[in-house]
């Protein structure tokens, strides 16, 4: 569930017992956000509508525009007021006469590897694509978790919804790493935060957001992030080296370093640095998962220990482990 699919596959195919007319009502509360720029293009985002004439969107989809309003089909509706935290990267805008069905509000404490879609206007498509994907990890940051997932999103997407399979909105689709495919969404929770602040009128929207911050202030996970995708590894294991010394509590941290010792085959260590990981968390299933890979040919029986762990947290990725042990 990685490609662009229609809604009504998505709705009639792999995930027929799930919620179909929540993940309808998902679709339907997702909204696009235009806005002519300074240069006379024009820019567009996407929303979700979250109350009564009230949408939910990046501040940065209202950067360069002093008058943006909201599209839904062929209707269009004026903004009439912005609530925003810059920094969070999240604006709650006001609009009026639009009568829809808020999305219902879920939350960003997810299961690895569970399944999510993401629904938003990328690439400026008149109608809202939906993109299934997976959890890869979630980090705890301002009482919420910043989501990372396989859900693909493009230009046009910013501000679009990550809903679970019974059509909840869980975070806000915000950023990626360029060039390589990694997509964050801010969490939901700092949506019910935002609903407190001051509202007002004026545009354009400034101010620099997190993800934005200078490279050596960013967290670890967002620091090791690229050089990951590179294949930098003597980087990574630099990086995380630095991150378990910061957080020596992280399951994330370790299995990062563990990933990037096994990529340098230093083996030993990168067991070691796994076997970490799924101390810091026993429910993790990525660390338990790599260690089950090295002790396939070395030791069998601690494998298939691993892979009862394994059964016992995830049955997908137990069914994966099983695939490899049986080539």
């Amino acid at each position: 569930m990685k490609k662009i699919i229609p809604l009504f596959l998505l709705l009639t195919t792999s995930v027929f017992a799930y919620d179909q007319s929540a993940l309808m009502h998902a679709f339907n509360s997702v909204v696009m956000i235009r806005g002519y720029q300074e240069n006379g293009s024009l820019g567009y985002g996407s929303g979700v509508i979250v109350g009564d004439n009230q949408i939910v969107t990046n501040c940065h989809v209202l950067r360069g525009t002093k008058k943006p309003w909201v599209s839904q089909g062929d209707q269009t509706f004026s903004i009439v007021s912005v609530k925003s935290n810059p920094w969070h990267d999240l604006c709650l805008i006001g609009t009026h006469g639009m009568s829809r069905i808020p999305a219902p509000l879920g939350t960003s404490k997810l299961k690895k590897n569970s399944e999510v879609v993401g629904i938003g206007h990328s690439h400026g498509a008149p109608v809202p694509l939906t993109i299934g994907g997976l959890i890869i990890a979630t980090y705890p940051i301002d009482n919420g978790n910043l989501i990372l997932s396989s859900a693909k999103f493009r230009l046009g997407a910013s501000g679009s919804g990550l809903f679970n399979m019974q059509g909840e909105l869980v975070g806000i689709n915000t950023f990626k790493t360029t060039g390589y495919g990694s997509y964050y969404a801010v969490p939901v929770e700092w949506l019910k935060d935002l609903m407190n602040q001051k509202e007002f009128d004026e545009f354009p929207i400034q101010g620099k957001a997190l993800w934005e911050e200078d490279e050596d202030k960013k967290p670890y996970y967002l620091r090791i992030a690229i050089p990951k995708a590179k294949e930098e590894w003597n980087s990574v294991e630099r990086l995380a080296n630095e991150w378990v010394k910061k957080e020596p509590n992280n399951t994330e941290a370790w299995y990062e370093l563990g990933f990037a010792y096994l990529s340098l085959n230093k083996m030993d260590a990168a067991k070691e640095a796994f076997k970490k990981s799924n101390q810091c968390d026993k429910k993790n299933i990525d660390p338990i998962f790599e260690l089950a890979k090295i002790a396939k040919n070395d030791d069998p029986n601690q494998a298939k220990n691993y892979l009862e762990q394994l059964n016992q947290i995830d049955l997908d990725k137990a069914a994966e482990l099983k695939e490899i042990f049986n080539k």
